[in-house]
């Protein structure tokens, strides 16, 4: 599974910003009175409005995206057979696909994948009060999966795409020849490829009410970090991800039945 680690830390080093890569010391905060904390906060409330204010407008373009026409037909394996990109949208009229990296040969999904999947399981169903069906899909055969998902407690809707084109047309799949020479397409341009044939993403679809089903909107790599609530959490304490001694950002991570269990081996790495 592992091959062509350089090339792997450079992925990792391009998608991680570089404020997480420094070290910050808990000493080097300076000690004010409650007064002079009161003004510096409300310097940076007003970064922070002017951020959420940024964001809203970017949420507002990113909506307004065209949309493309879905003319293949996808199906995928699931629990009762096989199912159709249409009809995984259980009544609603859109639907979030997370593309979660899970290989043909693997016995157990991506653990950064997982973290992700720890994050969203929880708003799958306030998603499915607001018109929105959310399914996970991987290339991975829907048996290796469904033991997985046993072991990790998820209850979310998982599907197989093992054989389907669905994960090569959304750009979270490479080819042997692409592997081979280390350049694909991801993240929206030709550039190093995963270390493994499987990339993480999430795409996000819509059906009218003539049935048609468009593809909206997608996003990769750094983009997937807006789903991850833990990363925002380490954002406001001190010490912040505190990653910067890490080989890459995610070596620290486990999955959640993992932490604490000394035979874990990261698969990046090859390091306990």
């Amino acid at each position: 599974m592992i091959k062509n680690l350089p090339l792997w830390f450079a992925i990792c080093w391009k998608f991680t910003f570089i404020i997480f890569r420094i070290k910050i010391s808990m000493e080097s905060s300076k000690i004010v009175s409650q007064e002079e904390w009161l003004k510096a906060r409300r310097e940076l409330l007003k970064k922070e409005k002017e951020f959420s204010k940024a964001r809203d407008e970017l949420t507002c373009e990113r909506q307004k995206l065209p949309w493309v026409n879905i003319e293949k037909d996808y199906f995928f394996d699931g629990p009762k057979g096989k199912v159709s990109l249409g009809e995984i949208f259980k009544g609603k009229s859109q639907l979030i696909v997370y593309h979660f990296m899970f290989e043909e040969d693997w016995e157990e999904g991506c653990k950064s994948c997982s973290f992700l999947a720890d994050h969203y399981e929880p708003a799958i169903i306030h998603l499915a009060n607001r018109d929105v069906s959310m399914v996970t899909i991987s290339k991975a055969p829907y048996e290796k999966i469904e033991v997985f998902k046993k072991r990790m407690n998820w209850k979310f809707n998982w599907l197989s795409s093992q054989n389907s084109d669905f994960n090569r047309d959304f750009f979270v799949s490479f080819t042997d020849d692409e592997m081979k020479s280390g350049k694909g397409f991801y993240n929206f341009e030709e550039g190093p490829v995963f270390l493994t044939k499987e990339a993480p993403g999430i795409s996000v679809f819509v059906k009218d009410k003539e049935e048609k089903i468009y593809h909206t909107y997608s996003a990769y790599a750094r983009g997937l970090e807006n789903f991850i609530t833990a990363y925002h959490l380490l954002d406001i304490v001190p010490k912040g991800r505190d990653e910067g001694a890490f080989s890459y950002g995610m070596e620290w991570l486990r999955h959640k039945d993992r932490y604490g269990d000394e035979t874990f081996i990261d698969p990046y790495t090859l390091k306990k």
